[in-house]
């Protein structure tokens, strides 16, 4: 064999591995830049920043809106009486949920943080911000309701978790910040300051009698 073709082949064979070469030193050195991709896959390709315009839509924005009728996993809304507080139309009367002591506690801690701001620890829309609003006399502020009102104890339950998940008059939604169960322990704690505060002492025992006695002394 002459001696140019063997010079030839030995070049192309040692050719033929440089590629080898190339990928064992890829794969075994790090570098703090990107990898070179000849044709882009979905873990490296241009992407678009918030608030921008995207001539790939017709109506040119980046941020895209939620697909019509989809759901979140989890929050498949079935039961319109526990995630709405209606059935057939109307406000429901009675607590889709169990009313357990421990709703009750639940739903008070919930009050002192979202309601009680405006309305009041005890649900009489004397709140701090309520008063501290009323001393500034701007000549905006809307007082709160009183939970205690007779307006208010004549709403069904289902009324009242709705003006927490939508809000009622100048009272903001609540619905984007209070979860479903939470909305619902809320109205039960209400339905709770609502009875302390208009139960007669009959239906108290002796015991209790002489307890509320003592206290207000």
């Amino acid at each position: 064999m002459p001696r140019i073709v063997s010079a030839i082949l030995v070049v192309l064979a040692s050719l033929a591995l440089l590629p080898f070469a190339c990928i064992y030193r890829a794969r075994q050195t790090h570098s703090p830049l990107p990898r070179i991709h000849l044709i882009q896959g979905m873990d490296n390709q241009p992407r678009q920043k918030s608030q921008q315009v995207n001539p790939l839509f017709a109506d040119t924005r980046e941020e895209r809106p939620p697909v019509e009728g989809t759901v979140a996993r989890g929050r498949l809304e079935e039961d319109d009486g526990l995630n709405k507080g209606l059935r057939g139309g109307k406000w429901i009367e009675g607590f889709p949920v169990p009313v357990t002591e421990g709703l009750l506690k639940r739903g008070q801690d919930r009050f002192q943080i979202y309601c009680a701001p405006c309305h009041g620890l005890a649900g009489a829309g004397d709140g701090i911000v309520a008063v501290r609003a009323d001393r500034l006399q701007e000549g905006t502020w809307v007082p709160p309701s009183s939970m205690h009102a007779a307006s208010v104890l004549a709403r069904p339950v289902g009324h009242l978790f709705n003006s927490i998940t939508n809000g009622i008059r100048t009272m903001p939604s609540y619905g984007s910040q209070i979860p479903v169960d939470d909305r619902w322990a809320i109205v039960a704690y209400v339905r709770a300051l609502q009875r302390s505060g208009h139960s007669p002492a009959a239906v108290l025992s002796a015991e209790e009698r002489a307890k509320l006695v003592e206290v207000a002394r």
